[in-house]
């Protein structure tokens, strides 16, 4: 059964970030592409390489890209619900998104389900965007971090599981859901705004290691 489509596929240009001070590139950026982009797993985050689509750049590899943020989708439907609060037009791949989807509900979607997108590619959610300065500076919207992480409506980082070709109109079918886990938008919001929560976040089985070690810091601190 298909649960969505891809309706966008994304790709970065390096450009210079206007949230660096002393300069380096971000691959905020990204366009719409026709032709079938090449997916697979890229390593660590630093030292690997990236983003999990091949041609895809990313400035900060230190906050961005790896095996656990190999890839971003964002909802069109998410994307719909900006533009009505902001009263301007948000086109796909405007939040630097590399996977637009359609008729998939992302806010609801569950920390380590597992996405079949086409015949061969598997991708799992991880977690929710965290916004960042170079975010902000390309939104050029007041208070845009506090307002963004306020909605919850991040969309969601995903790690690759099977590599493969993702294309516009590719399906996407969620083919497995985690016994343990939590939604991503609550989970966004559980590690922003109630620390109280915390150990709700630690239920989710498929949560990334870097993650699930930060939390438990933050909890023994308590």
């Amino acid at each position: 059964m298909t649960d969505g489509k891809v309706l966008s596929v994304n790709v970065g240009v390096a450009r210079p970030n206007p949230a660096k001070r002393f300069g380096g590139n971000t691959g905020i950026d990204k366009l719409p592409v026709e032709h079938a982009v090449d997916v697979r797993a890229p390593g660590p985050k630093t030292t690997g390489l990236h983003s999990g689509v091949v041609g895809d750049p990313i400035g900060d590899v230190k906050h961005h890209g790896g095996d656990d943020q190999a890839v971003y989708a964002y909802s069109r439907e998410d994307y719909d619900w900006w533009e009505a609060v902001l009263g301007r037009p948000l086109a796909n791949g405007w939040f630097g998104e590399n996977l637009t989807t359609e008729g998939l509900d992302l806010n609801a979607t569950r920390i380590g389900e597992i996405w079949r997108i086409g015949d061969t590619l598997e991708l799992q959610p991880t977690f929710g965007r965290v916004p960042c300065m170079t975010f902000q500076a390309k939104m050029g919207e007041k208070k845009w971090l506090k307002r963004f992480a306020e909605a919850a409506r991040t969309g969601a980082y995903l790690r690759v599981l099977t590599p493969g070709p993702l294309q516009v109109g590719d399906p996407i079918e969620v083919v497995h859901r985690p016994a343990r886990s939590i939604g991503v938008s609550e989970a966004f919001d559980i590690y922003m705004h109630r620390s109280e929560d915390l150990a709700r976040i630690l239920e989710a089985e498929a949560l990334p290691t870097g993650l699930r070690e930060e939390l438990e810091h933050r909890l023994s601190r308590r």
